[in-house]
């Protein structure tokens, strides 16, 4: 049964790790994406960021609002995406329609992170519409387990959840 107010992201899984070692200190995390097709025009993109210090954080006050707004950058890790852009945020075009979607983003090798997939508007200026937070307690060399993401709530707040760069 899905809650009112949440984005039904029941397919949202995290599979950290997948495939042969690559000699990287980052490995690839895998994030399937399933939107309610009742609120995908309000979504035009994911932010998806990673923190140090996963089990520091509470991540009910993290989904209060933009992560932007509550850490210095410092405390985000450089991330990956599949076409190799890096940055310490990274940001995915929601799919069409609500459509599923598959993203990619090399974590690096290490414990305690907090993982933070923020809803963002299609809108200009972008602005906050929800967030997951997941803690992941560690990415090893090689084949690591599936975390399967918490459902995005809805909590639209009007603040910038880009970070500076």
């Amino acid at each position: 049964m899905r809650r009112p107010g949440s984005l039904g992201m029941g397919l949202v899984a995290l599979v950290i790790g997948c495939g042969p070692d690559t000699g990287s200190d980052t490995l690839p995390v895998g994030l399937e994406v399933t939107l309610s097709r009742a609120v995908a025009s309000q979504v035009g993109a994911y932010q998806v960021s990673v923190l140090k210090d996963g089990t520091k954080r509470n991540c009910a006050e993290l989904q209060r609002t933009c992560l932007s707004t509550q850490v210095e950058p410092d405390a985000l890790l450089e991330l990956k995406d599949g076409n190799g852009k890096s940055g310490r945020t990274l940001r995915f075009p929601a799919a069409a329609g609500g459509a599923d979607m598959g993203l990619a983003v090399d974590v690096p090798v290490g414990r305690d992170y907090a993982v933070v997939i923020e809803a963002l508007t299609a809108d200009t200026p972008t602005r906050f519409l929800g967030s997951s937070c997941n803690y992941l307690r560690v990415v090893n060399v090689g084949q690591n387990a599936t975390l399967v993401a918490a459902p995005i709530e809805l909590n639209p707040q009007d603040c910038n959840p880009v970070f500076p760069r």
